[in-house]
């Protein structure tokens, strides 16, 4: 496990070691006052006198030796501490690194909640074994055995007694980490089912009220924290015994060292003193034991939770390149791409080129992999079979700065950062003026409810950008895309939230900043899209028809069928009563 931890703490390894080196000897100035113990009781029991200096320099000692124990722990937790949080920093980006490599599709497969869990519950206690069960773990145990050591020294019998308990102890705490360890996969499933349900309820709230759902919604999300409690209790019942005896036991160093040493003393097998002095060590070796052992208990749940993140690395990331773009020109073709979602092929050889400058349209039922299709050209997955290529340059040979820098996709659902809509916008082009931004923005039509917000552009978006209507996040969306400028844009449904008359709006402001590009648009109304150089008809997978508008009305009945299903749903009112 270790072996594991080590590659990201690089640097900070001396502070992990400086620090078991501090505790140790924090350990040793805490053992040292036994010592002082023994020498104030060893001459009452043989009747001798002792004046109270005598008394009060041990009494002083023992004052000194407290306060440099403490010091000592206390410098070694801040230097534990120091490793521990920047080896977590060094975690997170690693894995932020190769979370941003993988396919967005591993990554929603996983859910919001297991993700969040793993990148704040799990990884937070590997600060336990960093900052405290190595170092500490070290120290508590290092000192212990040396004192035992010396109890064999002192009186090899006596030694002997002192380990029964321990022994005990030992056998107990591996049972309960054994019997422990069977439930433990049942017990992080159920956490991490009860997190993606609990985030799914949040967001789901203003559906359940509004179709009066509450009772299912709760009834399912009770019944997973009811599972997470019951396999908790379950884990708990079957530690608890052995828990209370290794917990009981192991502190208890004098179990048998007391009755059976007091026989030796009696018999004259044992001195008195000998009894005596290892009686004090044996104060001293307990609870350090204890307290290493406590964290022996975590080492089956930490290497879960580092298997969970390798687990969670594992998976191979985008088949991306290093090069540039080095494309003759922005022609784009897909040449019997194939592709599935967990082993379900949702895109079966589909091919289609698209020039340089025009614009195609993908149409179809609702599952027919228009959006799929569109996410394959930015790189969003990788594909089963086939290629596609910019300018006759395959994408995975791109890097992904690369691609992107020749591709703007704007998306039916576009995420906005709890920041302002001034600093959203410029994610499309952080290098851009004032100027630039507020033109992207007037052009995607922003401005009109721009003079409505308190603080115009600057005012914050909310979480997820909730201060905003769906159709508003759009509009900021397409500015992000106006402003970054690429010579390809893929609009996947963009006005769908879009009334009517802010719908025209928008419409002309595509119309401009789609001059001389390279397009690809997804749209919910066949009106919108019936100028396009090319419509292409999905169906079930497949691309069963290629041409223009007029074309597709004579010779492709499945593209009439949406064609006069759009017209009717354009007409469609309510009757008069």
């Amino acid at each position: 496990m270790f072996k594991k931890v080590a590659p990201y703490i690089g640097e900070y390894k001396k502070y992990t070691v400086l620090a078991a080196v501090l505790m140790s000897l924090g350990i040793v100035a805490n053992v040292v006052p036994y010592f002082f113990l023994y020498q104030i009781i060893l001459p009452l029991t043989k009747g001798e006198h002792i004046d109270l200096q005598y008394v009060l320099i041990r009494v002083l000692a023992v004052a000194v030796c407290e306060i440099a124990f403490a010091l000592l722990y206390v410098k070694g937790l801040e230097f534990s501490h120091i490793s521990a949080y920047n080896t977590l920093k060094n975690l997170r980006i690693s894995l932020q690194g190769k979370l941003e490599r993988q396919p967005l599709g591993n990554i929603q497969n996983l859910g919001t909640g297991r993700i969040k869990k793993i990148f704040t519950d799990d990884i937070d206690q590997i600060e336990l074994l960093l900052a405290h069960a190595i170092p500490e773990g070290i120290a508590n145990i290092a000192i212990p055995v040396l004192i035992i050591i010396l109890m064999f020294v002192v009186n090899w019998r006596i030694g002997l007694l002192s380990l029964v308990p321990l022994v005990l102890g030992m056998f107990a705490m591996g049972m309960m980490m054994k019997s422990g360890f069977e439930k433990m996969n049942d017990y992080y499933e159920s956490a991490a089912v009860m997190n993606n349900t609990v985030i799914e309820y949040v967001n789901g709230m203003e559906v359940v009220k509004v179709f009066n759902k509450d009772g299912d919604s709760y009834r399912r999300f009770g019944e997973v924290v009811r599972n997470y409690r019951d396999f908790t209790i379950a884990w708990y019942k079957v530690c608890w015994p052995w828990m209370a005896a290794y917990a009981s036991i192991l502190p208890c160093l004098v179990l048998l060292m007391l009755p059976v040493g007091s026989a030796m003393v009696l018999s004259g097998t044992v001195s008195l003193d000998k009894l005596i002095l290892v009686l004090c060590m044996s104060f001293a070796v307990g609870p350090s034991v204890l307290k290493a052992l406590n964290f022996a208990g975590k080492f089956p749940q930490l290497d879960y939770k580092i298997a969970e993140l390798e687990k969670l690395m594992e998976h191979p990331p985008l088949k991306a390149g290093t090069a540039g773009f080095k494309g003759t020109d922005r022609d784009i073709s897909f040449k019997d791409v194939c592709f599935g979602y967990d082993d379900k092929e949702v895109l079966h050889g589909v091919s289609l080129d698209m020039k340089q400058g025009t614009t195609t349209a993908l149409v179809g039922e609702s599952g027919s992999g228009k959006s799929t299709l569109a996410k394959l050209l930015v790189h969003y997955y990788d594909l089963d079979k086939g290629s596609i290529t910019i300018g006759g340059q395959d994408i995975t040979d791109m890097s992904l700065e690369a691609l992107n820098d020749q591709v703007a996709y704007v998306s039916q659902e576009q995420f906005l950062f709890n920041t302002t809509l001034y600093e959203n916008i410029l994610i499309g082009k952080p290098g851009a003026s004032k100027e630039q931004v507020l033109e992207a923005a007037r052009r995607a039509q922003c401005d009109e409810f721009l003079d409505r917000l308190p603080d115009g552009i600057y005012t914050m978006a909310g979480d997820g950008g909730k201060q905003l209507s769906g159709g508003e996040r759009q509009r900021i969306s397409l500015a992000r895309a106006i402003l970054k400028d690429a010579p390809i844009i893929v609009l996947d449904e963009a006005t769908a939230f879009m009334d009517p008359e802010n719908e025209a709006k928008l419409n002309a402001a595509i119309d401009e900043i789609i001059k001389d590009k390279t397009v690809l648009v997804i749209a919910h109304r066949l009106s919108t899209v019936k100028n396009a150089d090319k419509i292409c008809v999905m169906k079930e997978g497949e691309c069963i028809a290629a041409d223009v508008h007029e074309n597709l009305l004579s010779g492709c009945p499945e593209y009439k069928k949406f064609w006069d299903a759009s017209v009717s749903a354009s007409t469609w009112k309510i009757k008069e009563a």
